[in-house]
C-alpha cells in the first residue's frame, strides 16, 4: 500500500459521502461559548461528536476541566514508538454566536446544508470542518499503512472564541502531558479557495476602551451649545490622531520594524486574492495589500457610541465611547501598545481621553521562520500531492492561540488552512467549499503520509 493509495482513500472520504455525515453531527451540536446557556453542550462535543472519530484510531483520551472555569479541553493521544517524533493537532469545537435570524432563507446555523459548491452551517469552516478533515486523513493514513509513523496527540478546546481562557495555564500545569515535536494544525483561510496555503503564525490582537467622560448627564444643545465641549467630537478628534483619513497609523510604537525583505520577498509570491475586496486607497502607503495585511499593524474602531443613537435628543452627550483593536505584528512590544496609546493622546492635547483594556491582549504574534524545516517539510508534501508549491505565509492575518504553542510548549508551529477568504466565518451564512475540502483531504493525508517517513529516507 503506497502514499497514492492514502490519498486514494482520504478522496472516498469525500465522494462517498462520509465527510458530510461526520460534518453534520459536529455541526448540529450548538456549541455557542459565547452564550452561558450553552455551556452544557461543549461538553458533549468533545463526547459525542469528537471521542467516537478518536477512539477508533487508537487515541487514549483524557478531558481536562479547564483552569478558568471555561469549556472543557480534549487531549488525545496515540504515541507508536517514543522514539519517534511528536506531532501536535490542534482545533477547537466552540463556534460564535447563531446569528439566529441573520441566515438567508432556507439556511439554518446548526444544520449543514449544500447548495451547489457551498456547505453551510455554523462551524464548517471554523473551526469543525478543518479539524474534521484533518482526523478524518489521519484515519486514511492509517487504514492503508497500518500505523502512522510517527505519534500523535490532538488538542480541541472550547473556548477559543472567547480568547482560549484557561488554555495556556493547562499547557503550563501539564507540560509532559502536551508536550510534543512541532505544532502542525488547521485554522483560517487560503489565500484563494484553489491556492493550498501554509503560514507560520499568526498577528496579535488586543481590544481597549477609549472613553471621553466630561459629565455626568447631557445638556441641552441650545442653552449650552458653544459654552462646553463636546465628548463625541474630542473622542473622534483622539481617534482620528492615531491614523490619518486612509488608516495609516501614526502611534510611533505601534509601527513595526520586523517587515524585512525576506518577509517582502515571500509576500510577492502572495498576492491578495480579490475576493479581498483590498482598497488601493487604504493603508500604509508605499505597501503592496500582502504586505499591509500580513506584514503590518491594523487599527480598527470596532463600535462607537455618544448619546442615544436609536433615539436622538437635542442634548450634549455626558460621555462618548469606543471599542478599538489593534492587530499587530511580530516586532510590536504588546505590553506597550496601551501605554504607548496613552503617551500619544497625551501629547497630542487629550488628556480627557481614558484608556482601559480590560485584559491583556488575546494572542499575541508569533512568526516561525520560512525555512524551518518542519514548514520546508510541509510544502514539500503539499507540492507532492497537488502538483504546485503552496503560498506560504509568514503569519496569518488573523489571530490564533499561537503563542501558547511556540512560547509555553516551544513549539514550531505549521498551520494548513482549509477555508478561504469569502466562507463568512463570524458572520451569517458561514460555509465552506467543497472543492475545497476534498483537496484538503488529499493533501493531509500526503501530509500525514509523509510525517510518517523520517526526512533521511524522504
Amino acid at each position: 500500500m503506497t502514499r497514492d493509495h492514502a490519498i486514494e482513500k482520504a478522496t472516498g472520504l469525500f465522494d462517498g459521502g462520509l465527510f458530510l455525515d461526520r460534518l453534520r453531527g459536529l455541526v448540529t451540536i450548538p456549541t455557542e461559548s459565547q452564550v452561558p446557556e450553552r455551556s452544557s453542550t461543549l461538553a458533549d462535543y468533545l463526547d459525542i461528536g469528537i471521542a467516537p472519530l478518536l477512539a477508533p484510531l487508537g487515541f487514549d483520551l483524557r478531558q481536562f476541566a479547564n483552569p478558568a472555569g471555561a469549556g472543557p479541553v480534549l487531549l488525545a493521544t496515540r504515541i507508536e514508538d517514543p522514539s519517534r517524533p511528536t506531532i501536535l493537532i490542534y482545533g477547537h469545537g466552540d463556534v460564535v454566536r447563531e446569528m439566529a435570524g441573520e441566515w438567508r432563507a432556507g439556511l439554518s446555523a446548526f444544520e449543514v446544508t449544500i447548495e451547489g459548491d457551498r456547505i453551510y452551517g455554523r462551524g464548517t469552516a471554523d473551526n469543525k470542518g478543518q479539524h474534521l478533515i484533518n482526523i478524518l486523513a489521519l484515519g486514511a493514513v492509517l487504514e492503508t499503512r497500518g500505523h502512522l509513523g510517527f505519534n500523535t496527540k490532538i488538542v480541541i478546546e472550547m473556548g477559543e472564541e472567547v480568547g482560549s481562557p484557561g488554555l495556556n495555564a493547562l499547557f503550563q500545569q501539564n507540560p509532559e502531558a502536551f508536550g510534543a515535536d512541532a505544532l502542525i494544525a488547521s485554522d483560517g483561510g487560503r489565500l484563494s479557495p484553489d491556492r493550498p496555503t501554509v503560514f507560520m503564525g499568526a498577528r496579535g490582537a488586543h481590544t481597549f476602551w477609549l472613553s471621553c467622560s466630561l459629565r455626568e448627564a447631557g445638556r441641552h444643545s441650545g442653552n449650552f451649545g458653544g459654552l462646553i465641549p463636546d465628548p463625541g467630537i474630542r473622542l473622534a478628534h483622539a481617534i482620528a490622531s492615531i491614523t490619518d483619513a486612509r488608516g495609516q497609523i501614526a502611534v510611533p510604537e505601534w509601527r513595526p520594524d520586523s517587515l524585512t525583505d525576506e518577509i517582502r520577498e515571500a509576500l510577492a509570491a502572495c498576492p491578495v486574492d480579490a475576493s479581498f475586496g483590498a482598497d488601493p486607497d487604504w493603508g500604509e502607503e508605499g505597501l503592496t495589500p500582502a504586505e499591509r495585511v500580513w506584514g503590518w499593524n491594523s487599527f480598527a474602531v470596532l463600535a462607537m457610541t455618544c448619546g442615544a443613537p436609536e433615539a436622538p435628543v437635542n442634548a450634549i452627550a455626558g460621555e462618548a465611547r469606543a471599542c478599538c483593536q489593534l492587530r499587530f505584528v511580530v516586532g510590536t512590544d504588546a505590553d506597550d501598545i496601551v501605554p504607548a496609546l496613552r503617551r500619544h493622546l497625551e501629547t497630542q492635547g487629550f488628556p480627557d481621553v481614558e484608556v482601559t483594556a480590560d485584559h491583556e491582549p488575546l494572542f499575541t504574534a508569533t512568526r516561525l521562520p520560512l525555512d524551518d524545516p518542519w514548514a520546508e517539510r510541509v510544502k514539500t508534501s503539499i507540492t507532492q500531492t497537488t502538483g504546485t508549491a503552496p503560498a506560504m505565509l509568514p503569519n496569518l492575518g488573523g489571530s490564533l492561540p499561537n503563542e501558547m504553542f511556540t512560547e509555553t510548549l516551544g513549539l514550531p508551529t505549521v498551520w494548513i488552512p482549509h477555508s478561504y477568504p469569502g466562507c463568512s466565518q463570524h458572520a451569517p451564512d458561514e460555509h465552506l467549499l467543497a472543492p475545497t475540502c476534498r483537496d484538503a483531504l488529499q493533501i493531509m493525508a500526503g501530509v500525514w503520509w509523509d510525517m510518517g517517513v523520517p526526512p533521511q529516507m524522504a
